[in-house]
This record gives structure tokens, sequence and C-alpha cells, in this order.
């Protein structure tokens, strides 16, 4: 049974509404979860994204997930922003669909979220294995496998 998940949805750049409805996330983010959670996911534009990412990371562009971890006992509280120009040009440049690409980048700020990190060697060995698993059993590729 796959954990408690109260999420809200937001979107302050309504471009991928669409390709986005709240039952598809829900069920991204929640097949990353090992524990209940409160998340907020929030879809932004280019200026929002790039001013997060510089006040929160100190790097002045915008990326395409940001993750605001609060809590991780006795549930997760997090906030995933995701830049939608940022996503669209990644999965065009990746040959992705705009789809599999959101279910990426939700697997792994869910992931962040919980405490999983990509800054050494082994670390985003195992963390790229876990988004692997995870997208597979969601039906999709695996994110690191390139042609």
């Amino acid at each position: 049974m796959s954990p408690e998940l109260r999420l809200s949805l937001q979107f302050a750049d309504p471009a991928h509404r669409a390709q986005l409805p709240r039952h598809r996330v829900q069920r991204w983010v929640r097949a990353a979860l090992d524990a209940p959670a409160q998340i907020t996911v929030r879809v932004v534009g280019a200026d929002e994204g790039r001013a997060l990412n510089r006040d929160y990371r100190g790097k002045d562009y915008a990326t395409n997930v940001l993750t605001f971890d609060y809590e991780r006992e006795p549930q997760v509280v997090a906030d995933l922003v995701l830049c939608a120009p940022v996503v669209e040009r990644e999965a065009a440049a990746l040959g992705l669909p705009l789809a599999a690409h959101y279910a990426h980048l939700l697997v792994h700020g869910t992931l962040h979220a919980q405490g999983f990190e990509h800054e050494a060697d082994d670390e985003a060995a195992a963390m790229e294995a876990r988004e692997t698993e995870i997208l597979r059993g969601l039906g999709f590729a695996d994110p690191y496998r390139r042609a």
C-alpha cells in the first residue's frame, strides 16, 4: 500500500497544466514515497525559477526542479518547484515526451525530499538506480540510459 500523500498542485505557469493532471502528479510522487507526506508541487515560469534558484542556491539561472524539504519525520513535508520552460527545453533536447520528463523530475525531487543526494558518485549511483526502478514501475524508460 502506498504512503498517504496530501498534495497541493499549483500552476504559476499554466503552459503545461494539461500534461500534469492531479491524478498523474499524485501517482508519480506517491511512487517515490517511503513515508506519509505533505507535498506542494508548483510549476513556475523562468523568472520565478531563476529567482528561487538564485536566492536559495546562489545560482543565477532557472533549473528544472528545486526541492525544499522541511521535515522528514514522522512525515515528509516539502515543496517541489518545477520550471516549465526548462523542463520543456530539456525534454525536447533529450527527445523525451514532456510527461516522461516531468515524471522523472517529480520522482527525483521527491527522493531529494526524503534525503537522497547525488553529490558523490556512490550517492548518485544509488539515487539513479532508485529513480530508474520507480520510473520503470510507472511504465517509463530508464531516464539515464541514452541511445
